[in-house]
This record gives structure tokens, C-alpha cells and sequence, in this order.
């Protein structure tokens, strides 16, 4: 990667934190030790292996609520389909803006799907009246394209009134913010705080059922077969420690990197809530602008239109649609992801380029 690369994509993921890394380094060794056991193994190196894998389970329960237990998966995708394919309900109630891991995993359990919708700023109305029948109540913690932070609190609640379970994707939140307290799952990521690719988790409130979604050798206490990887778990466990220690310092940090972009794109307009967001995301529109040609002109520095996981498709962000924009307003966009690792002079740096190649389009 080029020296002066700026990386302002965060929500698409994260850099590995040198703590994860050398967490994981031990358990990527070859045969010259046993850092390599298979920790489903009964001899004595499954069992270190195993050990470690439990080390890192308590480490990422630690970024969440004390009354239930964390299933390892291969992600967050993997996590909400779990829990949105195998937990006994009635209907599914999503808001309009969720990840499409959550639209899609809840239109192929073959229930009723009613979608919530959210006003101009991006928000669900904790008022809003659920569909009859609602079984399960799914809203993130924070929106990953406009980074909006959601009433869950409250919607949480409104769930429970009604009978119903509440689902929360918390990837953007989770190791960033308190837990949704109220929730019953909660799916989070490693490479969205810090940690490894490849491993995400379940968090199940205790007495919740659950199914199995993947059939094998019944790991998990059944709920997820297949080979744990000790690396991954001990890479996710220090990224999730780091982040709990460091809650509050990174909150002021980016506090302090979205303010200093806001004043340098003074110009532009906020997609989204500019008070109830997380300060690590800033989606941001000009008339006129031309997506394409300002990501050729500013090739140095990472950001994009939106989610990684609906980038290439060519229609304009669900996301920004839902919130009332236009093809036309939406595909004027960018979102600009800050960092852990970020610093004032990149950001500086690239919003100046980016500014400079709008005003070079005439816009």
C-alpha cells in the first residue's frame, strides 16, 4: 500500500489492531509447536487450544450483557441467519434500513415480513405499531451507510409488550458502544472492531431457544458445528478487550475527526441524523457530484457510496432511499468512515482532495 494511502472506509472494516494480531500469532504455528491442535481434540494440546478459544469467548461476552451466552460463527451474516432461520417465532418486523444479511435471512424463513419504516433523519419511531402476529423485532444498533444510532432501547421494549423477541444487529455498535441491554440476540463481527475476518458471534439471551443452523459434529453445544479456529477467536477476543478499555477514548477521538471534516465539507449536506449518529461515519451529499469520477480523482484515499456488501449493483442505496432521497440525490453521495488508527492530519488531508476534486467538477 502506497505511503500516503488514507483509509476512510471503517465501516466497510477495520485494520487489524497489532493486540489481535499478536494474540492470534501462537496460534498460527506450524508443526515446531502445538499452537496448531484442533481444539475439539481431547489430548493435551486440544485442550490449550480449547482453553484459548474459552479465554476469547469471555473476552467478547465482555462487550455484552451479562444473561446469556456467546455461539462463535463465521461472522455477523452467518449469526443473524441463525437467529432469524432457527429461533421458534411468528412474524418479522425489520426497519427499512437494516443490513441486507437481515432482509434476506428474514424473507427466506419463509415468514411474514413487515418493514419498519424510518423518518428523514434515519430513524425508527419507537412508536411504531408492529404488524399482528410480530414474533421477532429486528433493528440495528447503528446503521451502517448512514450511521444513525437506533432507539433499540425503547423498541426493545415495545417487542417484549407485544410477546415478541428483539433481534440487534449490533456490528457497527458492538466494542464502540454500550450493548443493547434489552436485546434477546445480538449478532456481532471481529473485522468491524479490530479483530480478524472470518469470525463473528451470536450473543442468545438466557432461556431463549435456538436452533442449529449448520449440521456436523454438533460444536457449540450443538448450535454451530464445525472446527473452531483458535486463532481467530484469540485475535477476536484481544480486539474485543482493547475496545472495552478504550470505549470513551475512541468515542472523543472520532468525535473530534467528524468535526474536523464537517468544517473542511462545510458545503455539504449530512444523509441522516447529524445528532442521534455515531461520530466514526459521515454520509454526506452534493448536488451535482459525479461518485465515480471523484473516487478516479481522490484514488488515495479510501471511502465509498455506501455498503461494501451492495456496492456494484448500480441501484441507488436501499438506505438513502428509505430516508427520502432520490436516485439521482442518493448517487451524489459518500460515506467517510473514521478510525481507531485515523489521524487529524489524513483526515484533513483527504477531505481537502475530496473538496478539491468537487469544486473540479464544477459542483
Amino acid at each position: 500500500m502506497p505511503a500516503q494511502f488514507i483509509y476512510l472506509d471503517h465501516q466497510a472494516t477495520t485494520p487489524l489492531a497489532p493486540e489481535a494480531r499478536d494474540a492470534m500469532l501462537p496460534w498460527l504455528s506450524g508443526p515446531e509447536s502445538i499452537g496448531f491442535a484442533n481444539p475439539h481434540s481431547m489430548h493435551r494440546a486440544g485442550r490449550a487450544a480449547a482453553a484459548a478459544v474459552e479465554v476469547a469467548r469471555e473476552q467478547v461476552a465482555g462487550l455484552l450483557p451479562k444473561d446469556g451466552r456467546v455461539i462463535f460463527t463465521s461472522g455477523a451474516t452467518e449469526a443473524l441467519n441463525q437467529a432469524l432461520r432457527t429461533v421458534p417465532r411468528g412474524g418479522i418486523a425489520v426497519s427499512a434500513i437494516e443490513h441486507s444479511a437481515v432482509v434476506n435471512a428474514a424473507l427466506a424463513s419463509g415468514a411474514a415480513v413487515q418493514e419498519l419504516p424510518v423518518s428523514a433523519d434515519g430513524l425508527v419511531d419507537p412508536e411504531v405499531d408492529f404488524a399482528e402476529g410480530t414474533g421477532l423485532v429486528a433493528v440495528m444498533q447503528v446503521n451502517n451507510e448512514i450511521g444513525t444510532i437506533q432507539p433499540v432501547a425503547q423498541l426493545a421494549k415495545r417487542a417484549h409488550d407485544i410477546g415478541a423477541l428483539f433481534l440487534c444487529d449490533a456490528v457497527q455498535g458492538a466494542g464502540k458502544l454500550a450493548p443493547p441491554e434489552e436485546a434477546d440476540l445480538i449478532a456481532i463481527t471481529a473485522h468491524k472492531l479490530y479483530g480478524p475476518k472470518g469470525i463473528g458471534a451470536l450473543w442468545v439471551r438466557n432461556g431463549v431457544k435456538i436452533g442449529e443452523l449448520i449440521h456436523g459434529g454438533g460444536q457449540e453445544g450443538g448450535l454451530r458445528s464445525g472446527t473452531l479456529s483458535p486463532a481467530l477467536c484469540a485475535g477476536f477476543g484481544a480486539a474485543a478487550a482493547l475496545a472495552n478499555t478504550r470505549m470513551d477514548v475512541d468515542f472523543q477521538h472520532l468525535s473530534g475527526l467528524a468535526a474536523l471534516a464537517r468544517s473542511t465539507l462545510a458545503r455539504w449536506t449530512v444523509n441522516g441524523s447529524e445528532t442521534a449518529r455515531w461520530p466514526g461515519n459521515l454520509n454526506l451529499r452534493l448536488d451535482g457530484l459525479n461518485f465515480p469520477r471523484l473516487l478516479s480523482d481522490c484514488r488515495t484515499i479510501a471511502f465509498s457510496a455506501g455498503s461494501a456488501c451492495g456496492s456494484g449493483t448500480g441501484a441507488p442505496s436501499r438506505v438513502l432511499s428509505a430516508i427520502g432521497l432520490d436516485a439521482k440525490e442518493a448517487r451524489n453521495s459518500i460515506r467517510l468512515g473514521f478510525g481507531r488508527y485515523s489521524t487529524q492530519g489524513e483526515v484533513e488531508q483527504a477531505c481537502r482532495a475530496i473538496e478539491a476534486a468537487a469544486t473540479a467538477q464544477g459542483v
